[in-house]
């Protein structure tokens, strides 16, 4: 399984790195002029920059290698393969007859991954579903309402408008239009399954918790790079409005 890296991300590091060596052998110490900062902290601003620049692209090579779940072992091999190609050293290996073991690797490691997730997200379920005013619809989701609404339920084929706050078992924030400020509208039959069921047992003006199985959110494929395959999720959701479209 390969995941492609955004070429810009990759061309913009690589520049950097190239204007960061180029500023390094034109850099001097003389000073500046009163009240601006000097040739050599300017310089070293700019080579922070473009370290974090560099450190953001090491963090893209690493979602890009989630899906395999690699020891420190297997992580001293990838390295030496990136250091080999990037040194333009003839590889040790003939990579296009490891195409297929590859993508066979990945997709072990991530059903192994989602198992575990799985097994986690269950007892993370069952949890949510034994707290005061929770019910468990057939489907698996978890719904208790925090405030009821005074207005309309919406259908499936309706447009909604609503603020969310969604979080991992963990508690880790994945998305949240609370956090951004700005409520979303969308057609409730073009979400997850979860979203679709929940929504309809709300009022407008009403606010709830639920809680999504993985098999009634983004089951065994995930949403990398926030939510493992298999995870079970939390929202806080608020219903806004039923949007009439034009």
């Amino acid at each position: 399984m390969r995941s492609a890296l955004d070429p810009a991300l990759f061309a913009a590091a690589f520049l950097g790195l190239a204007t960061a060596c180029h500023a390094s052998s034109e850099a001097t110490s003389e000073a500046a002029a009163p009240g601006k900062a000097t040739a050599a902290e300017a310089t070293s601003e700019e080579a922070q920059e473009r370290a974090n620049v560099l450190y953001a692209l090491g963090i893209s090579l690493a979602r890009n290698l989630e899906p395999f779940s690699l020891t420190p072992e297997e992580l001293s091999h990838v390295v030496r393969g990136l250091e080999d190609g990037i040194a333009g050293r003839e590889p040790a290996v003939d990579i296009r007859a490891y195409g297929g073991k590859l993508r066979q690797l990945a997709e072990t490691r991530l059903r192994a991954s989602a198992e575990a997730e799985r097994k986690a997200s269950a007892a993370f379920v069952v949890e949510a579903a034994s707290r005061d005013g929770a019910e468990t619809t057939e489907s698996g989701l978890v719904y208790r309402s925090i405030e009821e609404g005074s207005g309309p339920s919406p259908t499936a084929s309706d447009q909604v408008r609503v603020h969310y706050h969604g979080t991992l078992r963990d508690g880790t924030v994945f998305d949240s239009s609370v956090e951004r400020g700005e409520p979303v509208t969308f057609p409730l039959g073009r979400v997850i399954p979860c979203w679709t069921e929940a929504l309809q047992k709300m009022h407008v003006g009403g606010k709830a918790e639920i809680v999504c199985p993985a098999e009634i959110a983004y089951g065994d494929r995930g949403a990398p790079p926030h939510i493992k395959p298999g995870a079970a999720l939390r929202f806080e959701v608020e219903l806004l409005d039923i949007v009439q479209e034009p």
